[in-house]
């Protein structure tokens, strides 16, 4: 996912980074099923291992799927 900085005069393109709230992860796995690159299921929680690998998959829809919000885009 891609936002534009409305700061920046230059309009810089910044890519948001996954992020995994711990406390509320069940280990699903769908996410890591969405986004093998970028999540990865470790004790029945699911991490985030390349933030940067977004661009393989979509992450948004790993944050859209996630049973109990617990993915977020920063």
């Amino acid at each position: 996912m891609y936002y534009t900085d409305s700061m920046s005069k230059k309009g810089v393109i910044v890519m948001a980074t996954p992020k995994v709230d711990m406390d509320t992860c069940i280990g699903c796995g769908l996410c890591s099923e969405l986004c093998p690159k970028v999540f990865e299921l470790r004790d029945d929680k699911a991490w985030v291992v390349n933030p940067g690998a977004c661009n393989t998959c979509d992450c948004q829809q790993a944050v859209d799927s996630c049973p109990v919000t617990a993915i977020s885009l920063e």
